[in-house]
């Protein structure tokens, strides 16, 4: 229970990964926000972080969109007055095209929702962390930063981009004991794994050499590790969790 009263934002906590980091947190004490473009979703796992025993709110909204996110952080701060973590999960996948082919309005709302929409929440907390002189912000990347993926160019490009803001932001807001890590995660079994065709499917999972896919619980392992105390030297540094697919 080494997060007890601790207050965590977690976007795209809906479901899938997110919803899984949320649950980590909250097991390990935290009070949650469940910052969720599908309203009736993050009214669910809200309802069920407080079955949990801890407090929670849950806030619709999109990351990619400045007044929603800075709404989010208004409400949070009114019921909590604190943000210890931000844990920026929220993301599309987006379809499958060669760069030649792709929609240029699919890719603009790719990347805006990853990139941009990390950029954000960021520009909306860390304010608030170097005020209190303490916080720590997660990131989710994705192995597809460090190798590419061949017909995912705007998911892989964002994910590229969320680890070297990470690096940015770790020296940034170092001077002000607010840590800034990211994690990268080969294919986990998720809603967003079911969602490739079987072909991509088949052919990320030859790439792991643990054999499998990881799970969500694993990726969450690691966040709530980066977002405690016991990551205190930690800061700007990419985590993978690949099943040994990237290797640096």
């Amino acid at each position: 229970m080494d997060l007890q009263g601790k207050v965590a934002i977690v976007t795209g906590a809906g479901k899938g990964l997110g919803w899984a980091i949320a649950q980590r947190l909250a097991l390990d004490g935290a009070n949650l926000v469940i910052a969720e473009i599908d309203g009736p979703s993050a009214q669910e796992k809200a309802g069920a972080i407080r079955q949990m025993k801890r407090e929670a709110l849950a806030v619709q909204m999109d990351v990619s969109r400045w007044t929603e996110v800075e709404s989010m952080v208004k409400q949070v701060m009114l019921k909590f007055k604190r943000i210890d973590i931000l844990v920026n999960n929220a993301g599309i996948l987006g379809p499958y095209f060669p760069v030649m082919e792709y929609p240029e309005e699919i890719w603009d709302r790719v990347i805006a929702v990853h990139l941009k929409g990390t950029f954000l929440c960021c520009k909306a907390v860390l304010p608030i962390m170097k005020a209190q002189g303490s916080g720590q912000v997660v990131n989710l990347a994705s192995v597809a930063g460090k190798e590419g993926n061949a017909n995912m160019a705007p998911y892989a490009a964002a994910k590229a981009g969320i680890i070297s803001l990470t690096k940015t932001l770790g020296k940034e807001m170092a001077p002000y004991n607010v840590r800034v890590n990211c994690v990268s995660p080969a294919l986990i079994e998720t809603d967003m794994a079911k969602e490739m065709t079987p072909e991509q499917r088949a052919l990320l999972t030859s790439k792991i050499p643990l054999g499998r896919l990881g799970k969500p619980e694993e990726v969450a392992a690691v966040v709530k590790f980066l977002a405690s105390d016991e990551a205190s030297f930690v800061t700007g540094q990419c985590y993978d969790i690949s099943g040994g697919r990237s290797v640096y």
